[in-house]
């Protein structure tokens, strides 16, 4: 099968292209880096040519809500405008998991994100999925300022984003008619600031974590915030062996 993977160089898209690969699988990358632009257009119809799926699993370069909503609708809208003109059969989109519960910011534009595919011409299944293990060094990274790093108070079920494009894979392959959204998460509920400083203490970094509430974030305060990631029903794929070796 010829799939399109959009975001194919990004924390998940190299998994969902390396695991199609592994499976026999022929793998268009659309990325910037492959001379192919999901938001000019430029590159998409000689990449979609002969496609039979596409896999948006692309992010933009801004969390805030505006931009963050500019960049997915109209990558949505240029995949799906190509992707008839090519006569690409479906598509799997990437989001988050519980994300339709959210009141503003980037939730809400993953939420345009969604919707954007949902009301275009091509069939399309959602993948929502908890945040992964690489997740919690990009915060540590993001929020660390002197010896203390700020870690936003949330409980999560991180999964290895290898297990999510295995998943993402299954779906993507299947001639059967699965729910149109499917959620994903790991094994178990976790506290994102004490995963934080088991992984400060496995890697030796000098560094304090410590719990915030952003005031300005439109869901601080909502039950939302505390258990945004955690889903009781979702998918429970990933393996207890991941989550003991993510912070090696």
């Amino acid at each position: 099968m010829k799939i399109a993977v959009a975001g194919a160089t990004g924390r998940l898209g190299r998994h969902v292209s390396e695991v199609l690969a592994e499976r026999g699988h022929q793998v268009v990358a659309i990325s910037r880096a492959t001379g192919t632009d999901i938001i000019t257009g430029a590159g998409l119809d000689a990449a979609l040519n002969g496609v039979q799926v596409i896999i948006d699993a692309a992010t933009g370069p801004s969390p805030d809500q505006q931009p963050a909503t500019e960049f997915f609708v109209t990558a949505a809208h240029n995949l799906q405008e190509a992707g008839v003109r090519a006569g690409v059969r479906r598509a799997v989109v990437i989001s988050i998991i519980n994300i339709d519960k959210s009141a503003g910011g980037y939730g809400l534009a993953k939420i345009a994100h969604e919707d954007a595919w949902r009301s275009g011409p091509i069939p399309v299944r959602i993948v929502r999925a908890a945040q992964f293990h690489e997740f919690v060094a990009q915060l540590l990274q993001w929020g660390t300022q002197g010896d203390v790093a700020y870690i936003p108070e949330m409980r999560t079920q991180i999964v290895s984003a290898r297990t999510v494009a295995e998943v993402v894979a299954d779906i993507a392959t299947s001639e059967d008619d699965p729910a149109q959204i499917v959620e994903i998460a790991g094994p178990r509920e976790e506290d994102l600031a004490e995963l934080a400083t088991m992984l400060v203490a496995r890697r030796g970094t000098p560094v304090k974590v410590q719990v915030v509430r952003d005031p300005a974030d439109p869901d601080a305060g909502r039950t939302l915030v505390r258990w945004a990631f955690c889903k009781q029903d979702a998918v429970l794929r990933d393996a207890i062996a991941r989550l003991a070796s993510w912070a090696a």
